[in-house]
């Protein structure tokens, strides 16, 4: 019988152009029971709807199968390379330089389920309890870097981690981050100095009334509203940090794929 396909599922433009880079054995190899495009649009589902593990559709590859690929891929890092590689050609399409030089900092708190709380912190001011996803997006909203830590630390605590992972893949080329009031201080512009870039914290004004626009502050914040389109991504459901941290890259690697077949389709 002929499976009746998802929302979530990857189209075959989509799967052509990602297939090569998620692909870590031969199609035919005898130990793979499932196809291999089965098995991530059962993690896209899983992702998309929030769905636990145990309770995925059954016309999608059994759960354990799902998870365990998933692990592989992001212990093999090629989902993060993928982000990266798509990264350098939409810049390119767009006329930009291939690495930026300018990214946008910030954190988003997700609550934590009970079975999570071992690793979760309390945000007095957010008044939760739960994980916070510190993300570093260039200007054109591509992921650079991501940290998970307990929502209790502060933000200026992971100026450092943030800084030399945004630096690893594109080089040293970053040098200036944009930031919000809550890293103002010696202490995280001497981290980011330390990994050769500047923190430029953009401030609000003394009196505003209502909703104001900041400069370069929409990216970030825009990205993490479209993390929410993820219902797996509104609440930190995972044991692991690394998982939360790693599930967030393939959320943006499904972005980035989409709008880079997206943009070929358009100019072809």
């Amino acid at each position: 019988m002929t499976r009746t396909a998802y929302p979530s599922d990857v189209s075959d433009e989509v799967w052509a152009f990602v297939a090569p880079s998620v692909t870590l054995m031969d199609e035919e190899a005898p130990q793979r029971n499932y196809p291999l495009r089965d098995v991530s649009n059962g993690l896209r589902s899983m992702l998309r709807t929030g769905a636990p593990w145990r309770m995925l559709p059954t016309d999608v590859p059994p759960w354990p199968v799902v998870d365990h690929q998933t692990q592989r891929w992001l212990t093999a890092g090629v989902v993060a390379q993928m982000v990266h590689d798509v990264r350098m050609l939409l810049r390119e399409i767009t006329d930009r330089t291939p690495q930026p030089r300018a990214v946008i900092v910030d954190s988003r708190t997700l609550p934590s389920t009970p079975e999570r709380g071992g690793r979760a912190g309390d945000d007095g001011h957010k008044r939760r309890n739960g994980a916070t996803v510190h993300l570093a997006v260039a200007t054109l909203g591509h992921l650079l870097a991501v940290v998970v830590t307990p929502a209790n630390d502060h933000d200026q605590a992971q100026v450092a981690a943030l800084a030399q992972r945004m630096q690893e893949i594109p080089g040293d080329t970053v040098e200036v981050a944009v930031v919000d009031q809550g890293y103002t201080g010696e202490q995280p512009a001497a981290e980011a100095a330390a990994h050769g870039s500047r923190l430029a914290v953009v401030t609000l004004p003394t009196a505003k009334r209502g909703f104001v626009l900041l400069p370069r502050r929409w990216v970030v914040e825009r990205r993490c509203a479209w993390m929410t389109r993820c219902r797996r991504l509104v609440r930190d459901y995972d044991r692991v940090a690394e998982t939360l941290a790693g599930l967030h890259v393939v959320a943006f690697a499904i972005l980035l794929a989409h709008r880079f077949v997206a943009l070929m389709v358009q100019r072809s």
